[in-house]
């Protein structure tokens, strides 16, 4: 009987144990809707339904500086106002200072053009790689005369951006639309 468990024991146990490859947790994403901000603000557009609006309380002198709340993803898009007042230069490169400090983070930062001469909307948005950056997603937009809005993507957890891909890009595309739908009033 001591033989028998043995020969099964030896048998049993041929095979080379292989290592299963790490997992992530499945990411459920929602079906792509959106509402009107309706507000007294200096501007409006259309954002997510499964996102939450919210005012930024770290800036309680600031009534246009807002966040935009992703919940279910622990992720925010601060966005700040500003009115132009022969001052756009310093917005600008201040957006721009902000985007630098990812350089050491960051393994590459695309700029893409917003020219939208229709609705008078002009800016760039910043696309920054690489799997430890704070903020993946940052842009800023204009009328150059009047208004000054700029945004920042921001998780509520550390920086592991190759895990959070799929979040990234999805909410990516919410905020194109959220810039696409932006009208100054």
């Amino acid at each position: 009987m001591v033989y028998g468990f043995l020969i099964t024991l030896i048998s049993g146990c041929s095979s080379d144990y292989v290592p299963k490859p790490r997992g992530f947790f499945r990411i459920e994403l929602p079906e792509r809707e959106y509402r009107v901000l309706d507000s007294i603000f200096p501007y409006t557009f259309e954002y997510p339904v499964y996102a939450r609006i919210s005012n930024d309380q770290n800036s309680p002198d600031q009534p246009y500086w807002i966040n935009v709340d992703f919940p279910s993803f622990k992720a925010r898009v601060h966005l700040s106002y500003k009115e132009v007042n022969n001052d756009l230069g310093v917005f600008v490169e201040d957006s721009h200072s902000l985007v630098m400090k990812h350089i050491p983070k960051a393994s590459a930062i695309e700029e893409i053009r917003i020219d939208d001469e229709i609705n008078d909307i002009h800016g760039i948005v910043y696309d920054i790689r690489g799997t430890g950056a704070a903020s993946p997603y940052q842009f800023y937009i204009t009328d150059s005369t009047h208004h000054f809005l700029r945004g920042a993507l921001y998780f509520n957890t550390l920086p592991n951006n190759d895990s959070l891909a799929p979040v990234i890009e999805f909410i990516k595309l919410d905020i194109m639309h959220m810039l696409e739908t932006t009208r100054w009033q």
